[in-house]
């Protein structure tokens, strides 16, 4: 009879690389000879409303290089409701679980450190594309991001170059401009604009005017959804979030409207939007996202608590989960520096 009951939950925006983890939990566990694991459904929600599921050995058979999460996800969140983390906290003791595994972003993860405050034993595992939260090198999800959206930009170039067009990419990343950079540097983008950098639509527009002086007529901008223009964010609609965000949206056809207003060049807006957190993960991340799994799975059956598995150089070690979420990571200026040198 298993003497240990561990929990496992996924939140927030789906991600390449959450089955991953699932699997990599349910295996471990069931190495262990005395662990067995319950998935929660639909994030903090499956908690709250208890809505729990065996996960089996064969229910995590083939799921590895699945996109989503079999288990299901949502952006509830139980600290903004008046019963929310006690409500938690009893159906925990309801569901008989020794310990609590979140995988999510900076507001799943918490969450799951409010509820540690609280004393319920959790333990974190770092999800997001959008590669921002404190503690780790790298989150899993992300390498899958930067490939999508490099792919697409390399697609770009050649409608680009054939119409003479201007072309602006929005990707994701509300805060943190990493997945922007990253594959906009990969993709050989003429400009990047990300949330730490302000846009100086003077200067952009200048770049745009010279590279097609000099005969490159076509260019690739690449912009972070949350990118800040002179008036501030572009939003899609003012309504917050359970997490108190806005629905970022529009950059890029403002952008597009404006370079072409300011250049009289011909300039089109893509929205990559959430192609780029869909479908199989990369090599990269089922190994990474295995990796945490199995780590995660150890902490919990040795009784730890409080912490998210972190990626440290090549090794995966345990950071306090209030250090994970106390700030989120942002673009490192050397390395925009280092982009900036093969802008236009």
């Amino acid at each position: 009879m298993p003497t240990k009951r561990l929990g496992i939950l996924t939140g927030g925006g789906d991600c390449p690389g959450l089955n991953a983890v699932i699997r990599a939990v349910v295996r471990r566990a069931a190495a262990s000879g005395n662990a067995e694991v319950v998935g929660l459904r639909l994030g903090w929600k499956g908690l709250l409303e208890r809505l729990s599921v065996p996960l089996t050995l064969e229910a995590v058979r083939g799921i590895l290089p699945r996109g989503g999460t079999i288990l299901g996800t949502s952006r509830t969140n139980p600290s903004k409701m008046e019963d929310g983390l006690p409500r938690c906290a009893a159906s925990f003791k309801e569901l008989r679980l020794s310990a609590l595994i979140a995988v999510g972003g900076e507001d799943t993860l918490g969450v799951a450190a409010k509820l540690h405050a609280q004393g319920l034993p959790v333990i974190g595992v770092p999800k997001t594309i959008d590669n921002d939260l404190n503690g780790t090198d790298q989150t899993f999800g992300f390498d899958t991001a930067v490939q999508i959206a490099t792919d697409a930009i390399d697609r770009l170039h050649t409608t680009a170059e054939s119409h003479e067009r201007v072309m602006v990419v929005e990707i994701m990343g509300r805060h943190a401009g990493w997945l922007a950079l990253h594959s906009g540097m990969a993709g050989g983008a003429d400009a990047i604009l990300i949330p730490e950098q302000p846009v100086d639509m003077d200067a952009l527009a200048e770049l745009v005017k010279k590279r097609y002086a000099r005969g490159r007529r076509y260019a690739m901008i690449v912009a972070a959804e949350g990118a800040k223009l002179p008036e501030g964010e572009v939003k899609q609609e003012a309504v917050l979030d359970a997490f108190g965000h806005v629905r970022l949206g529009g950059l890029g056809e403002r952008l597009a409207k404006e370079i072409e207003r300011r250049t009289g060049c011909e300039t089109r807006s893509v929205v990559l939007g959430h192609l780029q957190r869909g479908g199989t993960p990369t090599a990269f991340d089922r190994i990474l996202a295995t990796r945490f799994g199995v780590h995660a799975c150890e902490l919990a059956l040795e009784g730890k608590s409080g912490v998210m598995v972190a990626l440290r150089g090549t090794r995966i070690e345990p950071v306090p989960l209030q250090e994970a979420v106390a700030t989120l990571r942002t673009v490192d200026p050397a390395l925009y520096r280092l982009a900036s040198i093969f802008f236009g």
